[in-house]
């Protein structure tokens, strides 16, 4: 009565679930290492010399004043949703990362598990080739 498909692999297809998992392990090992060794310090925004967080703001709490009063205002969301994006890029781009230092060993085993992993999860992804 119902038509099952044989079970498939990683993604749906043939490919290897024993991959996909020797992969997702490695690359959350070497992400895991590279975050560890890694300093996220911020700065203070600035426009023209000055500090700007305040105004870039301004978009955000117009917007959902519009809202608050007309909850449909096309604009309102425009405002709103354009004043978030504002203040996000506004957070990522004043952001500074540092990597520690650390001996070039542990640096390319960090850099080549997480490549390795992403390499062969995509190719656990890949349809296998078929054997007859």
């Amino acid at each position: 009565m119902y038509n099952r498909d044989p079970m498939k692999g990683a993604g749906g297809t043939p490919g290897g679930v024993g991959t996909f998992v020797a992969g997702f392990a490695m690359a959350v090992a070497g992400g895991y290492m590279l975050t560890q060794r890694v300093t996220v310090t911020s700065g203070f925004w600035s426009f023209g010399g000055g500090h700007a967080f305040g105004l870039s703001l301004l978009p955000l709490v117009v917007g959902a004043g519009m809202l608050f009063f007309d909850g449909r205002s096309r604009a309102g969301w425009l405002l709103t949703a354009a004043g978030a994006v504002i203040v996000l890029a506004g957070i990522l781009l004043n952001l500074r990362i540092y990597f520690e230092p650390t001996n070039l060993f542990d640096t390319l085993v960090m850099l080549l598990l997480l490549a390795g992993g992403i390499g062969l999860l995509a190719r656990s992804l890949k349809a296998a080739p078929e054997t007859s």
